[in-house]
């Protein structure tokens, strides 16, 4: 094989053939072709696309780069689930429990955050002494046990991912959609799972922002699973304001274990998001007929404390303190505190949701770079919703900062980020459809 003829061949808008790709990712990862080499690939992937056919092939060689993941000498079906990220999404932190109280064992590897999307690592390591870093014997080991574990992604795992998105973010190819199809279903087969549920997010706050682009990305992450072999579906949920009413990871851990507790506190949108993810996996798995009874299963698992608990074994087994758990008011407190209000009456209009989630960033709650240290006790919570009618001086957010100058600078990003005015506006969906 030659790195030049392959390049020259995708630059004149011919298929790749699995032999190439396969090399071509060998070869990288192997450090036998370079760098500028390699970007030159991606930028002629990047111009011209690539069939179903190349996408699920590079998906695989991905896979193939590194160690994978075999549960099935002790578990018959494990299911994953994976969100393209967003602004308050803790969703994990209460499907995992919920869906492995109902008996579907669930292995999750995660990522953490980067830019103005939270990663779950880093709303879990809120909870004091709790670590992701664990070896594959003790994942295998723990999702036999307990039927759940939430761990951080092994360099061992489809170490070409790592490889060429490190490039990708140097070279402007991320966004391309065959490769962030291949990026994300890569570490999802290399991590075993026989069944995956896509969380496709899209709007302001997602880094999908149509709906259009979205389907588009969710039929090609459907068709990499298909194809692999493996039962993948995909939902397409609203990114257009946060969801739940915490952003930043302590509060919203925090939120999570009052929705597992089914307190009342608990945002509407967000246990319906929950009920939605976790019915996907439940059907997936076989164990409901149908999503309606899966969401009677998942209700009957909050309900009755069993997804609590799942929880609880969780964090014990990756030695957090579950009396955090117990008393949520015990993770990280900031040091200072105050309401964020409304300048004028009107209607919600809409937001800037990653506007709100760099708020979060700024304040010390997530990463501008890779190498940033993380406060797990700052961001805001904000009960407003697009379409809400809300008077002047009434609270849009409580914003949770180390002292008053990130408050004051948290309160002015708010403030630019909510657009209220006189007309009425319908409450946004939460949903807006499923490709299977």
């Amino acid at each position: 094989m030659n790195i030049v003829e392959i390049i020259s061949k995708k630059r004149d808008n011919h298929e790749l053939s699995a032999e190439e790709i396969g090399w071509f990712i060998q070869a990288y990862t192997a450090g036998e072709v370079a760098d500028y080499q390699a970007s030159a690939l991606l930028m002629a992937i990047y111009i011209n696309g690539m069939s179903r056919r190349e996408t699920v092939d590079l998906t695989l060689a991905m896979v193939a780069s590194g160690e994978t993941l075999d549960l099935h000498d002790t578990l018959d079906f494990v299911v994953d689930k994976h969100s393209s990220g967003g602004v308050g999404d803790k969703t994990t932190l209460v499907v995992l429990p919920l869906v492995a109280a109902c008996g579907v064992p669930v292995a999750k590897m995660s990522g953490r955050g980067l830019g103005y999307s939270g990663g779950t690592l880093d709303k879990m390591e809120a909870i004091s002494g709790w670590t992701s870093n664990l070896p594959i014997d003790q994942i295998k080991k723990q999702v036999t046990d307990i039927g759940l574990v939430l761990a951080g992604q092994t360099a061992s795992l489809a170490p070409a991912d790592g490889k060429l998105y490190a490039l990708r973010d140097v070279t402007g190819t991320v966004g391309c959609m065959p490769l962030i199809a291949s990026s994300i279903m890569s570490k999802k087969l290399a991590a075993g799972s026989d069944a995956i549920v896509l969380d496709v997010k899209i709007g302001s706050g997602a880094f999908i922002k149509t709906l259009e682009d979205g389907r588009r990305l969710a039929e090609i992450m459907v068709n990499i699973g298909k194809d692999a072999g493996r039962k993948t579906v995909a939902v397409l949920s609203d990114m257009n304001q946060p969801l739940g009413h915490a952003a930043g990871n302590g509060l919203e851990t925090h939120e999570a274990i009052l929705a597992l507790k089914n307190d009342p506190a608990t945002p509407a949108d967000f246990w319906e998001h929950c009920l939605k993810i976790g019915s996907h996996m439940l059907v997936l798995a076989g164990k409901a007929d149908g999503l309606e009874a899966a969401e009677a299963l998942l209700t009957e698992a909050r309900d009755s404390g069993a997804a609590l608990e799942k929880f609880k074994q969780m964090v014990a087994a990756q030695q957090g303190d579950i009396s955090q758990i117990d008393d949520p008011s015990t993770l990280p407190q900031a040091g200072y505190m105050a309401d964020v209000v409304a300048t004028q009456a009107g209607t919600i209009q809409s937001m800037d949701t990653e506007m709100l989630g760099w708020t979060v960033v700024y304040l010390g709650g997530g990463r501008a770079q890779k190498t940033d240290e993380i406060d797990p006790a700052v961001g805001f919570v904000m009960p407003v919703r697009v379409g809400d009618k809300i008077s002047k001086g009434e609270r849009i957010a409580t914003v949770y900062a180390k002292n008053q100058a990130g408050y004051e600078r948290a309160k002015k990003s708010i403030l630019n980020s909510i657009k209220i005015g006189p007309d009425e506006v319908d409450p946004l969906p939460h949903f807006y459809g499923v490709v299977e």
